[in-house]
């Protein structure tokens, strides 16, 4: 049985308490916040979790295998270093932490104890993301051209960090994901219309080649968006998370080049418009996966698909972004890739 405590019980914790009650093999033991009644009201439901009032007493607590931490970004690595030093397998929200030093750091730890270490970007786990991921390996896409990610909405104003810090994390996650590389440098812009973080940035990635991602997040658009499209030689995936049915569309449409095939600079373009189609996709919930996952590496061993390196790995292009934001958009190249 795996006894875990939950840090945080905001807007996230309690559906992570949910997806890891449900869960076999799996028992919530605690739930610590700093808001007292926060943790009675998730005991209203769950009424064998205990409260702990201190995070000291939980990782004091031989009972406690693992540690979910639910809580705000600038609290991850301390959080997360302290429950590794007690032994503690560790799952934290996204992202990792708030620096690529910090994010070293856990990471090396969890190697040098043996530990657990994953990240909850959830998404990565979801059947759509799963679903473009199986399409892009079977070759069915072609080369890789390009990928574009939008996710803005109105709101919600976060008072500790910007926009790209919140919502970016979800989007470079996926491209980190789904494509077989790593990036290079990244370029980013970005304003602060309100509050001192900026609320509106546009995200560039670059990889060898001429393959490029591009991110534009937003608290300040009158509409929720959260639009991907994925480009290839052979065939086009658009991934809308708002569509309730037909959330990966697949299409047999791009560009062909006549004439001179030796030179594209000469050669004639043309366009090719072929069928669409909608794959089935598996529509369980991806945090039920996230907590299967954590479970499953710490009980059998498993790897996960988010686990420290690929936390480490947004970390440092989200950090790129940052620094090329106070650049005005210079290039930022990244030491070294995932």
């Amino acid at each position: 049985m795996l006894r875990v405590a939950v840090f945080g019980c905001g807007y996230w914790g309690p559906k992570v308490i949910r997806n890891l009650h449900a869960l076999d093999g799996c028992e919530v033991r605690v739930a610590c916040d700093s808001d007292p009644e926060r943790v009675e009201a998730v005991r209203k439901t769950y009424p064998t979790i205990r409260r702990v009032d201190r995070t000291e007493d939980v990782l004091g607590d031989p009972d406690v295998d693992g540690v979910v931490i639910c809580t705000p970004v600038r609290t991850h690595f301390p959080l997360a270093r302290a429950a590794l030093e007690a032994g503690k397998h560790v799952l934290v929200t996204k992202p990792m932490t708030d620096s690529v030093e910090s994010a070293e750091t856990l990471v090396e730890l969890a190697e040098a104890r043996g530990l657990t270490l994953q990240v909850d970007h959830t998404f990565i786990y979801s059947g759509a993301v799963q679903k473009a991921r199986e399409i892009i390996e079977s070759g069915a896409v072609g080369e890789l051209l390009y990928a574009d990610f939008v996710r803005v909405n109105l709101g919600l104003f976060q008072t500790d960090t910007s926009v790209l810090w919140d919502l970016a994390p979800h989007d470079l996650s996926i491209l980190d994901y789904l494509v077989d590389a790593s990036p290079r440098w990244v370029s980013a812009i970005g304003t602060r219309h309100y509050g001192q973080f900026e609320d509106q940035a546009y995200v560039t990635v670059g990889y060898d080649g001429s393959f490029i991602g591009h991110l534009h997040v937003n608290w300040l658009a009158p509409v929720k968006v959260r639009s991907t499209l994925i480009g290839g030689s052979r065939r086009m995936i658009v991934y809308d998370d708002l569509e309730p049915s037909e959330k990966v569309r697949v299409y047999d449409k791009g560009v062909t080049l006549a004439g001179d095939a030796g030179s594209r600079e000469q050669a004639l373009v043309d366009y090719r418009v072929g069928d669409m189609y909608a794959p089935h996709i598996d529509k369980t919930e991806p945090l039920q996966k996230v907590c299967e996952s954590f479970r499953d590496a710490i009980v059998r061993g498993v790897p996960c698909p988010t686990d420290g390196a690929a936390g480490l790995s947004v970390v440092r292009m989200l950090e790129a972004a940052q620094e090329s934001i106070r650049k005005n958009g210079e290039r930022i190249f990244l030491e070294s890739g995932r």
